[in-house]
């Protein structure tokens, strides 16, 4: 269908939608035909959606729906190359030329030999570029990450071998795709492993990041799940806001359970191996049954990636039974490069690297913490059309560049330590990676949603804090609410407070001084007086995909957050005297 249309080779087929089969047929189907598959961000403006398409010369889209063709229609005319538009979600709401709906789509190919299909399939070589995955960048336009035939097929086998997925000839593997497609970790595990080892692969519902994953995951239950960070913090909160609904005696058994779960697991991560008597009873009496409240009673593979994940969230789930493992990589090198594996797991880590991937720590510092460098079979071909930033990411010696910092222990287990560009370098010329001192922020404080410290070329650090609220389940934009968890605590500190404005607006005395008290706490770990955050200011918006300040893997923006919230941090700065 896509040759009859008069796709050329290596021209885009791009995608716009969320997870479906048509959203895989139109991808395989595209890299059979000759051209580029590649993904468009749901979430994108118009704006967005003309620069990725213009930039891989598209010749067809495929929109899932009326609201993602709106997008198109209004920049169609700015795209040269476009020869059709297709739309599988809904039925057309309206005929207009060159737009085919999924079936019209599907009987076009009818009349193309299949010997014609075979010879350009036969015609591709390993090295030549099937794939596009544009980098959500949080700075600057998206580059088009090229992925290669033999990025793809390798990749897959090695990832897959690696965390020991079963052949469905042996075991059927069941996963649940959700996750965007257009992100290479989705495309990865869903499409190009599931392919590889004959795994069964089940869609979730469009609105499963606003509450409907955990009763998908029940239907199918899985037997391996990838979850962004944030799907995990999500399922931690709903966990304990029913928590705290049971009755004292559940409480009681749920927390000893918990206190059992952590510390087996964290012995057995240090080669104990026996299975005490009280964690067989808790396994019995607990966890079996939170697993399968929430659909991961057969998952043996728990996996979360994409951003960097908090100790308490981690701790949480190995408390219950459930170690989550870390993996870690980027667009660049198709996907992982190192992974977690339950007999080689160490806390915080994001594991070693797969066989066939190599890793070099550049200009490491006296901890040895530098540039993580990868190599392998699994690095990308390039940045499409962009000579000089392909050779800023790849140098002469073949090693992709990651931009994140961090170092490998004795044992090959790398740590990521934050990236380089969010280092905070203060006017005394201290370089201050934030996210530990923002999750070590979080963690004090459990009414904090979002922490983002600040201090760039300032003489101090300051914070801008979102506190815990709920949200639209349509449009994603935070409310006024505080959530039951936030609330709960409210009242243990003896505040009346349910929405954010009221704690605003009276700077609720409990809840600042518990604020106060807890960043007092974390100033006291601090490494030097540079790293104490000496100001901070209660936000009246938690961060949201909505608000712009997240991006589709939940990544905090943090140039966007700072031109919004400009004016607050030129506060913290505008009266200098500064008490310590």
């Amino acid at each position: 269908s896509c040759l009859q249309l008069g796709l050329e080779r290596f021209r885009g087929v791009c995608i716009l939608g969320f997870n479906s089969p048509e959203w895989f047929i139109a991808d395989i189907g595209a890299i059979l035909a000759g051209g580029l598959a590649v993904g468009i961000y749901t979430t994108n403006s118009p704006e967005a959606c003309r620069y990725v398409a213009e930039n891989c010369s598209a010749n067809v889209l495929v929109v899932e729906n009326h609201k993602q063709l709106q997008k198109i229609l209004e920049i169609q005319h700015e795209l040269p190359h476009l020869k059709a538009i297709v739309q599988y979600g809904e039925e057309l709401k309206e005929k207009r030329p060159n737009l085919y709906s999924w079936r019209e789509f599907m009987d076009l190919g009818k009349d193309v030999p299949d010997s014609q299909l075979q010879e350009i399939i036969e015609s591709q070589k390993p090295n030549q570029c099937c794939t596009l995955i544009y980098t959500s960048g949080t700075t600057g336009q998206p580059k088009g990450v090229m992925l290669s035939h033999d990025n793809l097929t390798w990749t897959s086998l090695a990832a897959g071998r690696f965390i020991m997925l079963t052949d469905a000839t042996e075991k059927q593997e069941l996963v649940v795709s959700y996750l965007p497609l257009s992100h290479v970790a989705a495309q990865m595990t869903d499409i190009w492993l599931s392919i590889t080892f004959g795994v069964q692969v089940f869609f979730a519902q469009p609105d499963a990041l606003k509450g409907t994953l955990v009763d998908t995951l029940r239907e199918v239950r899985p037997t391996a799940f990838l979850g962004v960070p944030r799907v995990w913090e999500k399922m931690e909160e709903r966990m304990k806001s029913v928590g705290a609904k049971s009755s004292m005696l559940k409480r009681k058994v749920a927390s000893w359970a918990k206190e059992v779960g952590l510390q087996t697991n964290l012995k057995r991560m240090n080669g104990y191996s026996e299975v005490p008597v009280n964690f067989r009873l808790a396994r019995h009496l607990v966890y079996k049954k939170v697993r399968k409240a929430i659909g991961l009673d057969r998952c043996t593979k728990c996996y979360t990636g994409a951003a960097p994940i908090t100790r308490e969230t981690l701790e949480f789930f190995l408390s219950l039974n459930i170690p989550v493992y870390e993996l870690y990589g980027m667009s660049e090198s198709s996907g992982p490069h190192t992974v977690s594996l339950p007999h080689a797991f160490k806390f915080t880590s994001c594991g070693k690297e797969m066989t066939g991937c190599r890793t070099l720590i550049h200009k490491p510092d006296g901890d040895g913490t530098g540039e993580i460098c990868f190599s392998g079979r699994h690095i990308f071909m390039g940045y499409l059309n962009m000579e000089e930033k392909t050779k800023e990411a790849i140098d002469e010696d073949g090693w992709l560049h990651s931009g994140d910092l961090g170092k490998c222990d004795k044992d090959g287990f790398l740590y990521i330590t934050g990236r380089i560009k969010e280092l905070i370098i203060t006017a005394g010329g201290e370089n201050i990676p934030p996210v530990p001192i923002e999750d070590a922020v979080k963690e004090a404080v459990p009414i904090i949603s979002n922490a983002m410290l600040v201090g760039d070329k300032a003489k101090f650090l300051a914070m801008l804090l979102t506190l815990k609220c709920n949200v639209d389940a349509e449009t994603g934009e935070p409310g006024d609410d505080l959530t039951p968890e936030a609330i709960e605590y409210c009242q243990k500190l003896g505040s009346k407070a349910t929405k954010v404005s009221e704690i605003i607006s009276s700077k609720d005395k409990a809840i600042y001084a518990a604020i106060q008290k807890g960043i007092s706490a974390v100033n006291e770990r601090a490494v030097s007086n540079a790293q104490k955050v000496q100001k901070w200011v209660v936000l009246e918006k938690d961060f949201s995909l909505f608000g712009g300040e997240l991006g589709p893997t939940m990544k905090t923006k943090r140039s966007v957050v700072a031109q919004k919230y400009k004016d607050q941090i030129d506060q913290f700065y505008a009266d200098t005297p500064t008490t310590t």
